[in-house]
């Protein structure tokens, strides 16, 4: 979980309390922020250098990963005012507003040499306050654990800090050949062309695993050439060596997901609108079409409004809440919501009251009606429900289908396999256009569920198949020494009309051969061994699974009934993974054994 580390004079400030709250105190504001305090400040500094360390529980709640952040959810809770945030353009942000948002002088401009490289971008000036080291450390902190933890290691969120006295505007993001520019990254005294950055300099070592593989990389310069940054890596030592003292700053995020990046955008500027600078929006102007459109102004709000019934808050909080505590509950959360009927439908069919609420612009975590109600319990307080004695006796124990996965796994090390876990979550790059060839494509993903509203294109669809997740790691492990043998027992998911939700999860067990002495017998004699072990009988026959070589794979049939596949990867699905040595590899339907 993350963890942040935040000035005490500040945040105590920040969170509105006149004088500094007591430990128990502050043990129980932290929780309406789903944090804890994990190391108390040393009493023997001076008030303003105290340090206090607070650990995040919440991993869906980027906002709360800085000072300012942590500090608004607390004193919004303990009565303040929701702030505005003027600024913003989209929306409306709530019932009644109006959309838009004010006037632009500022322009980033956004080449289509970077589409496929790093394509979004979203940017803000704050200005008005001189920076105090205090806040200089905090925005270094909130970069990094934004980019770290939010971004994956900055490969799909990056953030720059620049003083924008020496900018010449518009500003050009655009893609260029990493051995055709040069400029002296931070920290650095000589000039480097980006391809040596990423071989010379610290952080260019470590962040090489992002761009070293691109034939072009991303630059940002201003309109007279002048380099502000290598995104995601470095910035220049002229225009991005911000300093304590500096009073105007131009702040860009650039990554992969645009919503992702302009949440985190959001994110940035209303810490720092807390913090009393002035933010003024930027003009992104793109070559090519994106999600947002061709134009867009940041800081953006683009989050939806979401309806949950009072039906399903008093059936998920175990009491009935009305519609007026509702809202004054989702109001401590910095929520606005009100009143309103929707078509979430009861058993009479016609439309059930609720609350419709709209997100804060520093949130984007309203995925379901379940969150809503989520944010009402921790508006109320946990205290304020009646607490209930277990009203059946249950004696805990392992399912069915937990038992013999479990015989499945020992049965798989005992084998020399090494058990993965992977996420259920993937995106049709990785769950289908890689695991299937050219000409079956189209035929492909016809049973894949897609996630209607999802986070990121990275989780955007369920896995149907563990395949995928096993060529992922085999993708990433040719340091490593042959043979590798790996293998998962996991959940996938796919349409099925003849159950009553349209889908089926199922438990199922996969499992990989790399190597260079690897072919179809090998993976037959493993199964033969596992079905053996596992005292069951099975038949195979002929299989057309166009991720297999034709004619070397094969059905796997138990009880007259197709369970699974196993034979040798198709070359062109490992060349798709970048997988240099033979795989076999055999999925099969754990379940139907049982």
């Amino acid at each position: 979980m993350p963890k942040i580390e935040v000035n005490e004079s500040v945040f105590f400030t920040l969170a509105g309390w006149e004088a500094p709250p007591s430990a128990g105190e502050l043990e129980e504001a932290l929780t309406r922020a789903k944090a804890e305090l994990d190391e108390g400040s040393d009493r023997s500094l001076p008030p303003e250098e105290r340090v206090l360390k607070i650990e995040l529980n919440d991993t869906n709640r980027p906002d709360l990963w800085g000072t300012a952040g942590c500090a608004r959810q607390l004193r919004i809770y303990r009565g303040g005012a929701i702030p505005e945030y003027p600024f913003f353009s989209g929306g409306p942000r709530r019932s009644g507003a109006v959309p838009g948002g004010p006037s632009v002088r500022r322009k980033v401009l956004v080449e289509k040499t970077v589409q496929r490289v790093r394509p979004y971008l979203a940017g803000f000036i704050a200005s008005g306050r001189a920076i105090s080291d205090p806040m200089l450390r905090d925005m270094i902190q909130t970069q990094e654990k934004l980019a770290w933890n939010f971004g994956r290691k900055r490969r799909t969120i990056s953030m720059g800090l620049y003083r924008t006295s020496t900018i010449n505007w518009p500003i050009i993001y655009k893609g260029v050949d990493p051995d055709s520019v040069s400029f002296v990254p931070l920290q650095w005294d000589t000039p480097l062309t980006l391809r040596e950055i990423l071989k010379q300099h610290p952080k260019g070592r470590e962040y090489a695993f992002i761009q070293e593989h691109e034939p072009i990389h991303p630059l940002l310069t201003d309109s007279q050439g002048g380099i502000l940054s290598y995104p995601p890596i470095i910035n220049s030592a002229g225009m991005g060596a911000v300093q304590v003292g500096d009073r105007d700053l131009f702040v860009e995020l650039t990554g992969t997901d645009q919503v992702s990046v302009t949440l985190a955008a959001s994110i940035v500027a209303c810490d720092l609108a807390d913090n009393g600078f002035s933010i003024e929006p930027v003009e992104v102007e793109y070559e090519y079409d994106t999600p947002f459109g061709k134009t867009c102004v940041t800081p953006y709000y683009f989050q939806e409004p979401v309806f949950c019934s009072l039906a399903r808050i008093k059936k998920y909080l175990g009491q009935a809440v009305s519609a007026a505590d509702c809202t004054r509950a989702l109001a401590r959360m910095g929520v606005h919501a009100e009143r309103a009927e929707d078509v979430e439908r009861g058993a009479s069919g016609g439309a059930v009251p609720g609350v419709r609420a709209w997100p804060p612009e520093y949130r984007n975590d309203f995925l379901h009606a379940a969150d809503v109600m989520e944010d009402v319990m921790m508006g109320r307080g946990l205290n304020t429900f009646t607490p209930e004695r277990p009203r059946d006796f249950t004696v805990g124990r392992l399912s069915p289908v937990t038992v013999f996965s479990r015989r499945i796994k020992e049965t798989m090390t005992g084998l020399g396999y090494q058990e993965m876990i992977y996420n259920y979550l993937g995106s049709w790059k990785d769950l289908v256009e890689k695991m299937y060839p050219a000409g079956s494509l189209e035929k492909a993903g016809n049973r894949i569920i897609r996630i209607a509203n999802p986070m990121t294109e990275n989780y955007e669809y369920v896995r149907d198949s563990v395949l995928a997740s096993l060529l992922q790691s085999e993708s990433i492990s040719g340091h490593a020494v042959y043979p590798h043998r790996i293998f998962e027992v996991g959940k996938v998911a796919y349409l099925d009309n003849t159950e009553n939700y349209g889908s089926a999860t199922r438990q199922y067990l996969g499992f990989l051969h790399a190597g260079t002495e690897t072919n179809f017998n090998t993976i037959a004699a493993e199964l033969q061994t596992l079905f053996y072990y596992l005292s069951r009988e099975y038949a195979v026959e002929e299989s057309v699974d166009s991720r297999f070589i034709p004619g070397r794979a094969a059905a796997i049939l138990y009880q007259g009934r197709a369970i699974g596949v196993f034979g040798e990867i198709h070359p062109e699905v490992l060349e798709n993974w970048g997988v240099g040595v033979p795989c076999t590899a055999c999925e099969l339907d754990a379940e139907v054994l049982l």
